[in-house]
């Protein structure tokens, strides 16, 4: 349709700064609008909550409207046998004797049984000392070096193996074990008493290594008398293995055994008539003094912990067994019966042989077949072939001639 206002072209036109403009104070109104409405509903959410709260306090206040809620009270009590163990004593197992024997006293009042519920204000007392739970379980491994004891307190002012931990940790740590005044090497610090009564205990037979230094070289013959035992004053020793770490200089031995009597390595060596010179423990269960150096200290790892509480069998020293006697034993077998099997076994063995030497004999005594020779002919057209192929060579001219004959055709 054609346009008739024929006036328009001549109004003037709006240029596009202007449209831009007028478009970003419309977008700008919009935006204001919008804040405003956003902070009108928050106003009103808040005014809401405010009112919801004293509604609430107001029900709280009154008696008849609080709701009937019943709160489960946390029981902090722990059995006695549990308290002693978490105290460091020994494990919950091995507490159940000592409190049936009654050395455990709480609030002074002598207690026989092991299920008996400790608050947490109780005092609680073993052989005339208060004792109390060990919250965090440390484990240290020492280098030990010379001239410290392994006793927590000395009387005499001595230098103590605690001197070399002091401000590690605020547990009351003991070692396991001890090692004389001059003896270095591995030394394990904890505050797990379970642990420490498992791996001091004979019955377990832990391994302990010794490197040891000799005034003199160690003969063969009192080489052999250490590994088949001596009598000491305290009783019979054996060493489970025994080697020179050296070829050259046999005054430096390596030694193990499981035993943990005091200075037990020492007087072997010294009921022989030889004088230790350095002595090393170079290896404890299954711990070793690898990367950490004479004086040094560092935590046990999670994997070697668990070795040591499970006692992994590759640490503890066994007595050899019969292989036969084992597997007799887990079917049931006696010892008698082992003997009787052993005899029918001798007694089937026997036998064999004796029917070996009779058949043996009796063949011995057959005559003697002898054999019969086949010749075997061949046809004549063969033998027409092969005859004369083969002749004796003959020397003329010094060279080899051979002397073949012609057959017809």
């Amino acid at each position: 349709m054609k346009r008739t206002d024929n006036f328009s072209k001549f109004a003037a036109r709006k240029s596009n700064a202007a449209i831009k403009e007028e478009f970003r104070q419309e977008k700008k109104k919009f935006k204001k609008e919008r804040s405003e409405a956003i902070e009108k509903k928050k106003l009103e959410f808040r005014k809401a909550a405010a009112a919801d709260k004293d509604v609430s306090k107001n029900r709280s206040e009154s008696s008849d409207l609080r709701p009937a809620i019943t709160v489960r009270k946390q029981d902090k009590t722990m059995p006695l046998n549990k308290y002693v163990a978490h105290c460091g004593i020994c494990s919950r197992r091995d507490a159940v004797p000592l409190i049936k024997e009654g050395k455990m006293r709480v609030n002074d009042v002598v207690i026989l049984e092991p299920g008996f519920k400790v608050n947490p204000n109780d005092v609680v007392s073993f052989a005339g000392k208060k004792i109390v739970p060990e919250k965090n379980l440390v484990y240290i491994l020492l280098n030990k070096p010379k001239d410290y004891i392994t006793t927590l307190d000395d009387p005499e002012g001595r230098k103590t193996v605690l001197d070399l931990l002091r401000g590690v940790t605020a547990e009351r740590i003991f070692p396991i074990g001890r090692l004389d005044r001059n003896t270095t090497g591995v030394l394990l610090l904890t505050n797990d008493g379970d642990l420490t009564q498992k791996l001091s205990h004979p019955s377990h037979e832990v391994r302990k290594i010794y490197e040891v230094k000799l005034d003199k070289p160690l003969g063969k013959l009192d080489f052999e008398r250490i590994l088949n035992g001596l009598d000491l004053e305290d009783g019979f020793v054996r060493a489970d293995s025994l080697a020179y770490t050296d070829p050259k200089d046999k005054s430096i031995i390596g030694i193990e055994l499981h035993s943990g009597r005091n200075r037990i390595v020492r007087r072997m060596f010294e009921s022989l008539g030889y004088d230790v010179r350095n002595l090393d423990r170079v290896m404890f269960g299954n711990l070793t003094k690898k990367n950490v150096e004479r004086g040094k200290w560092r935590y046990l790892v999670e994997k070697e912990i668990r070795l040591l509480k499970f006692m992994n069998s590759s640490f503890i020293k066994k007595t050899p067994e019969d292989p036969e006697e084992k597997t007799l034993v887990k079917r049931g077998q006696t010892a008698t019966e082992k003997t009787e099997k052993k005899e029918k076994r001798d007694l089937s063995t026997s036998a064999k042989f004796e029917t070996k030497e009779k058949r043996d004999l009796v063949k011995m005594a057959q005559p003697e077949k002898k054999e019969k020779r086949v010749e075997i002919k061949k046809p004549a057209a063969a033998r027409k072939q092969t005859e004369g192929r083969h002749k004796p060579t003959v020397q003329k001219g010094g060279v080899k001639r051979v002397m073949r004959s012609r057959t017809k055709k």
